[in-house]
């Protein structure tokens, strides 16, 4: 069992410690699988599954009917595999056209407008960028009123190197529905605005939502 290898043998603590793309490809699918048998660890069952579909190129495309042929492999055990050879090739199939492109900040402000302007409190959400402009992520930085010292630019540029981004756009609610900036807003814009120029990393705008209105603090020259 996979018990009685050693912690830093084991599939999942190994992922853990060392990231993914560390494990073979029979590891992966050990963690898919989670058990083995009474006869056989799920590392064992997992290659043995590998090999008799001669690696990943075959076993992508089995079926329920196939993959429960082997010894060891239960229908649950079968369509976790399915949905997981699914959900890659649903990844895989993901064009960087099929993301949203900010050309505007009205393009800014409808991407979350419908999301945030319920928002009962302030959320400081930032969008990061490739060089075309497309969306790559969205994060919530922050809940709560804005403050220059508690909205922390190495928050907001932590995901930008994540990400590898290219640009940022910060965006807030006002919960009261008037999207007029206030002293604060235009502070933590500022500070961001020359931290980026520091890092390398463009904020091209802080864009602040209200109700079905939202006010773009680079068309107000605060930029």
């Amino acid at each position: 069992m996979i018990r009685d290898f050693p912690i830093d043998e084991r599939p999942r603590e190994r992922l853990l410690s060392e990231g993914p793309e560390s494990l073979s490809n029979h590891e992966l699918l050990a963690i898919i699988l989670r058990t083995g048998t009474k006869e056989e660890s799920v590392l064992q069952l997992s290659n043995r599954l590998l090999n008799q579909f001669e690696g990943l190129r075959l076993l992508k495309e089995a079926t329920v009917e196939e993959i429960t042929s082997i010894k060891g492999i239960g229908p649950a055990k079968a369509i976790q595999i399915m949905a997981s050879v699914e959900l890659g090739r649903r990844i895989g199939r993901l064009q960087y056209e099929d993301r949203y492109v900010i050309r505007s900040p009205e393009d800014g402000a409808n991407y979350l407008m419908e999301e945030m302007r319920f928002l009962t409190q302030e959320h400081f959400v930032c969008l990061y960028l490739n060089t075309k402009n497309q969306v790559l992520a969205k994060q919530t930085i922050f809940i709560g009123s804005l403050n220059a010292s508690i909205v922390h630019p190495r928050e907001v540029f932590k995901e930008a190197f994540k990400r590898s981004a290219a640009s940022i756009i910060a965006l807030h609610n006002h919960p009261s529905g008037d999207p007029t900036p206030s002293r604060e807003d235009i502070d933590v814009t500022k500070r961001l605005v020359e931290c980026g120029k520091i890092i390398g990393i463009e904020v091209l705008d802080h864009i602040i939502i209200g109700e079905h209105k939202y006010v773009s603090l680079k068309e107000k020259g605060y930029l």
